[in-house]
């Protein structure tokens, strides 16, 4: 039983599938005429965004409104935040409000642990700095549950900008909870120094993508996050896409079943190419369309009475 969800670490095999069900559940109202459930009529969710966001923020408003949930959103910019009010005053607002549930993506690594010591509604991290994005990897999970019909046994090769992603780590949680095997791949300078940690949990990690790709059922491009970047860790991006861009010829060594992911915004041209984030195998536009439902059967399981 959990109250909040923070982490890919919180979700056990049986919780991760009841959400990834659920969420096939929901994914049925999308098909109807009226798009909306009664599940949380009364309730009132807000999304706090303390970085700017386009899918994920517009994700959660779809699946609360599509739960008949009450929405809030809020935004640092414009709000107390930018006259320097802190995360806890903002948490003490959004108790006295009344929330049942908070979303909240923040710069800083750790910030949704805080929060929901501060707050009695429930907390659903949607990203906080370099640290995790949980439903992200549910519905990562799901979009590849779908395709491919199963997770244990899979064997997905997350690519890229693994130091900087939020993203990765909690993909890494999650799939190797479920039974996936992961190997990481990028260059020495993208990979954590902390990685023994994860070899240690079975994961394997690669610099060279060109030998991966035969062998794996996933490949998951992760975007080159340059804002987060204060030194230099590849020479240009030219070399980078050179070494760990996937176009067509490296497309064509992927087994013939296999799928190609990313979490988005893509840096079209640098980790991914344009006809490779449009191919037939790309399921980069199913992603956001699952993340709808991924997130309804989050928002239903912590606020409609089921507790996870």
């Amino acid at each position: 039983m959990i109250r909040h969800l923070l982490s890919g670490a919180d979700l056990d095999a049986a919780t991760a599938t009841l959400i990834l069900d659920t969420a096939a559940e929901m994914a049925t109202v999308a098909g109807r005429e009226v798009k909306k459930l009664p599940a949380l009529r009364g309730r009132t969710v807000v999304n706090l965004f303390y970085e700017d966001s386009t899918r994920t923020r517009i994700s959660f408003e779809a699946a609360a409104k599509r739960l008949s949930a009450d929405v809030i959103n809020f935004s640092a910019k414009g709000s107390s935040v930018a006259k320097g009010e802190s995360l806890k005053d903002t948490a003490l607002t959004l108790q006295a409000m009344g929330a049942d549930a908070v979303v909240v993506r923040h710069p800083a690594s750790g910030a949704p642990h805080r929060l929901a010591d501060w707050v009695d509604g429930s907390v659903v991290n949607a990203g906080d700095g370099t640290h995790e994005h949980p439903t992200q990897a549910l519905l990562d999970a799901y979009t590849m549950r779908a395709r491919l019909g199963r997770l244990a046994g899979l064997h997905v090769a997350v690519v890229g900008d693994v130091l900087h992603s939020r993203v990765a780590r909690s993909n890494v949680l999650l799939l190797s909870t479920l039974g996936a095997k992961v190997t990481l791949v990028g260059p020495p300078t993208l990979i954590p120094v902390d990685i023994e940690q994860a070899l240690a949990f079975g994961i394997d990690v690669s610099y060279d993508l060109d030998a991966v790709l035969p062998n794996v059922d996933v490949v998951m491009m992760l975007r080159v996050q340059r804002e987060r970047m204060t030194d230099s860790y590849f020479p240009s991006a030219r070399e980078y896409a050179r070494r760990y861009g996937l176009d067509a010829p490296r497309m064509r060594r992927l087994p013939e079943h296999a799928i190609v992911m990313h979490p988005g915004p893509m840096n079209r041209g640098m980790e991914i190419t344009p006809e490779v984030a449009d191919s037939p195998r790309s399921t980069i536009v199913e992603q956001v369309a699952n993340g709808v439902s991924v997130r309804m059967a989050v928002l239903y399981l912590l606020l409609g009475g089921n507790n996870l």
